[in-house]
């Protein structure tokens, strides 16, 4: 690996480290009702619409009734946008003539839940598919809603775990109001003017027609890109405006537009750490959180760097793999030239750690290994960086873990924040644990025993046709979206099993990590002891490391080896 790919690794980890403590101490005064710079303007604004909605901004709610209004939001949000989708033909900017790719019911009730869940799985083509009225009214909308969601839920847990002797979580409400107009809305407005600014279209013109050098007619969809382009990104949503995502040049068109992109992916979820560290009066557990958050990410950066640069062994020698003056070296199959491996590959990890499948490079194209580095990434559970909002409670759920069997090898309850982790709180640690990994496994298995599963391998088969499923099934459940393109996934079959696991990766984790949250709430917490492992140590740091890798070998470790590790050792035998 090269130093100039190391730089460009530091360099972005560097800026989104000095970023955590000023965002993070913003957020935190945003939803601890503190002053904040932009009170005068958003303030009245909101006062107005908790006035039309008849929302009560004082009245909060237990974690049941948070839950529920979380769970209705989205169910509200996807039934409006599959009605978009579904009359998009009678509705505004719409070109029958490009729109090629038929909306049918199961795509659009996959499209519907994939944007309400922040998954954005998109089984279609944008440019093919979609008019600019479902691209603006429908998917960039719910793209604010569905992320302030998210952060809203996070904020909640958040409070559960810093209040002491209270049944209540605050309200969901004023949660969503405050994440859209105090966080999404100003830093969407900044984003997209400097994404039009490196050259990302934002307009309403008609599709381009244009004459390539070789002489066929090209057809070239412009339209609002910058503005669905930056909260795909802030939102840790993902879903591309073109079919070819972060790839097509108009959606990423210089290295400065890729670097803002993936500073709008990784900086939120990574400056909630932070957030919470201040919110639970424990600063720096928040910043030993981050801390294993970037060692785990920097990790996959060099495993996936080192991969992608060695390139293909059974490739001829007579074709040199070697990085030189003349040519990037390594796997360049699926990448742009404009990034080339090394942005290629931080742009794949930043956005498997991210929920956002907002990739620049086709990862069916990577080597086993260099592939099977997002997948752990996603399999991991969000706890790197992760969603807006979802990333803090995936990594605490693991920490719990890990104090518990620190618990269980010094004979004495497990205990975190001084409340202790007794047998209401296990379950629904377990109910979170296992979710996941359900529903992951369940419909890869289904998938590679059916007819139906097995048809949408259109390009692989063996080993990386298994990876592909089993990669859209883990990408389904972490609400990322993103994919290995060799999957044809616009089928009843997979629109069907993949919107069931986007809604448990969303629903089936966020109702246990309130739950949790609620009865933490309840505790009356203890004075730390001699026999209290510090939160905040180098000890506790390890041991939530070692605890996340193998809570997730132990569901996994038999997916991969007849995957990604069989297609290597295949490789290189």
């Amino acid at each position: 690996m090269s130093l100039s790919a190391l730089l460009q690794y530091a360099a972005f980890l560097l800026v989104v480290t000095l970023l955590v403590k000023p965002v993070g101490r913003y957020m935190a005064r945003v939803f601890s009702g503190e002053k904040t710079f932009f009170d005068p303007l958003l303030c009245p604004a909101e006062r107005l619409l908790y006035r039309l909605t008849g929302v009560a901004p004082q009245s909060e709610m237990t974690w049941q009734q948070y839950a529920g209004a979380f769970v209705v939001f989205g169910m509200v949000g996807t039934l409006l946008l599959y009605i978009i989708l579904r009359l998009q033909q009678f509705l505004p900017w719409f070109y029958p003539a490009y729109m090629t790719t038929p909306m049918t019911p199961d795509l659009a009730m996959n499209t519907a839940v994939s944007f309400a869940t922040t998954t954005t799985w998109q089984a279609y083509g944008g440019e093919t598919a979609m008019s600019y009225f479902s691209q603006v009214v429908g998917l960039t909308v719910q793209n604010f809603l569905a992320g302030a969601a998210g952060l809203a839920v996070g904020v909640a847990f958040v409070r559960g775990m810093a209040r002491d002797r209270a049944t209540t979580l605050g309200n969901f409400w004023v949660d969503l109001v405050r994440s859209i107009f105090w966080v999404l809305l100003p830093l969407s407005m900044v984003g997209a003017l400097l994404l039009a600014w490196q050259g990302v279209p934002m307009n309403f013109h008609s599709y381009t027609q244009a004459t390539t050098l070789d002489g066929p007619r090209q057809t070239i969809a412009q339209g609002p890109v910058a503005a669905l382009e930056i909260i795909k990104n802030l939102g840790t949503n993902g879903g591309g405006f073109f079919n070819a995502n972060g790839a097509h040049p108009y959606e990423n068109p210089t290295p400065l537009a890729n670097f803002i992109e993936m500073l709008a992916i990784a900086v939120l979820p990574a400056a909630f750490t932070h957030t919470y560290g201040l919110m639970v009066g424990r600063p720096r557990h928040g910043w030993v959180l981050y801390q294993v958050m970037v060692f785990l990410f920097t990790v996959g950066l060099l495993i996936c760097g080192w991969a992608e640069q060695h390139g293909n062994p059974l490739l001829p020698h007579a074709l040199s793999t070697h990085a030189s003056a003349a040519q990037a070296g390594g796997n360049m199959e699926g990448k742009e030239v404009r990034f080339g491996i090394t942005t290629s590959v931080l742009t794949a990890v930043t956005t498997s750690n991210g929920a956002t499948g907002s990739y620049n490079s086709m990862h069916d194209s990577y080597t086993p290994i260099g592939g099977m580095v997002p997948l752990i990434n996603m399999l991991l559970g969000e706890m790197i960086f992760g969603g807006l909002g979802t990333g803090i409670y995936s990594i605490i759920m693991v920490a719990l873990v890990a104090l518990f069997l620190a618990g269980l090898m010094i004979g004495r309850t497990p205990a975190y924040l001084g409340k202790k982790i007794r047998a209401a709180e296990s379950k629904m640690i377990m109910l979170y644990i296992l979710a996941g990994s359900i529903s992951i496994l369940l419909f890869t298995a289904l998938a590679v025993l059916t007819k139906a599963g097995l048809a949408g391998l259109v390009t692989n088969t063996g080993t990386h046709g298994f990876t592909e499923i089993l990669f859209a099934y883990a990408s389904a459940n972490a609400n990322n979206g993103q994919n290995f393109a060799g999957l044809n996934a616009n089928s009843v079959f997979y629109n069907l099993t993949t919107a069931i696991t986007m809604m448990v990766g969303r629903f089936g984790l966020a109702i246990p990590a309130l739950g949790l949250a609620g009865l933490f709430a309840a505790q009356q917490p203890t004075p730390d002891s001699a026999g209290t492992l510090p939160t905040h140590s180098w000890s506790f740091a390890i041991l939530l490391t070692f605890t996340a890798l193998i809570v997730s070998a132990l569901s996994y470790f038999p997916a991969l080896a007849l995957g990604p590790l069989l297609e290597h050792l295949t490789m290189v035998r």
